[in-house]
């Protein structure tokens, strides 16, 4: 297919697919759209499956991917309309009964009380999205922070197994939270957030995306599948996306995940969906093994914004 015929196919898709296509590889914005999202296709079906006590599933973080959590997550990465009163209220509930003692997130119903960094950092990113008030926020932030490692990234096990060594997963969940609260035009700590980005960007790409800084060996070849949902599982077309969503400067060392997601595109110039995370889920999107619209027009926004064949 040309690329005329592959946004022609993507804009057969749902109506989330559309927005984003005319939004991030067309130029135009059609909030008419993004309102369509919540009361039809995969919006409306996720919205649906909310139960009278405001939750997803049978709380915040269980069971897995049909909880609060990932059901909001999915919800923000639909780009449902903001200012959506249902999803809004579930997070101020959140917000109001599941906090930890270190200021972040509880998971659910067990005796510890510190939180996850790799789940604050994906709570702040709907958060924010979702126009929850910043000083609300903050504890969160606060909670994030203290977790820096030296190497300039995050690891949710630092804090549970004494992990010395900044995580992929952790990293770029956190980051993808900052720079929502960035561009929700929040001022909190903003200097030290943006330190922070910085330095997780580097530790990022002093991996070359998915590469030992020791032995220049592959870390994980799941790096190198391209699920979607994505939920708390790091790939490199996940980091491209999220470099091009926080306006990241190209640098060389990203040329080998660049070059690694090339060789992915179908002969019909598509993506496959290549993975699905085992576990109950509300319903699936797209098939594994199948070409995806979803990877598809993340590849095109990627492309478009570096400037790159």
């Amino acid at each position: 297919m040309t690329e005329q015929q592959i946004i022609e196919w993507l804009l057969e898709g749902d109506v989330a697919i559309q927005y984003q296509v005319w939004r991030d590889v067309l130029g135009v914005e059609k909030k008419d759209l993004q309102e369509r999202i919540a009361i039809e296709g995969w919006g409306h079906l996720f919205l649906s499956k909310r139960k009278p006590d405001g939750h997803w599933g049978d709380r915040f973080y269980q069971p897995k991917w049909t909880s609060t959590h990932y059901t909001l997550l999915d919800l923000r990465n639909l780009n449902l309309p903001p200012e959506n009163e249902m999803v809004r209220e579930t997070i101020a509930s959140v917000l109001q009964n599941n906090k930890a003692e270190d200021g972040g997130v509880l998971l659910g119903l067990s005796t510890a009380q510190h939180s996850d960094v790799c789940v604050n950092g994906m709570f702040l990113n709907y958060a924010s999205y979702f126009k929850m008030s910043e000083n609300k926020l903050q504890s969160i932030i606060d909670s994030i922070l203290s977790e820096i490692m030296s190497d300039g990234g995050f690891n949710c096990r630092s804090t549970r197994s004494g992990a010395r060594h900044s995580s992929l997963h952790t990293t770029l969940s956190v980051l993808e939270g900052f720079t929502g609260f960035q561009k929700a035009g929040f001022s909190y700590r903003k200097d030290e957030i943006a330190e922070s980005i910085k330095t997780g960007v580097e530790f990022i790409l002093m991996h070359r995306l998915f590469l030992s800084d020791r032995t220049g060996q592959i870390i994980d070849k799941n790096f190198l599948n391209l699920p979607y949902p994505c939920r708390w599982r790091y790939d490199i077309l996940r980091a491209m996306d999220y470099f091009q969503y926080s306006g990241v400067k190209w640098d060389n060392r990203m040329t080998d995940a660049l070059d690694c997601l090339n060789q992915k595109q179908n002969k019909d110039g598509t993506w496959n969906i290549q993975a699905a995370p085992a576990g109950q889920v509300h319903f699936v999107m797209e098939k594994a093994g199948k070409p995806g619209k979803w990877n598809t027009l993340r590849m095109l926004r990627v492309k478009k914004y570096f400037e790159v064949k």
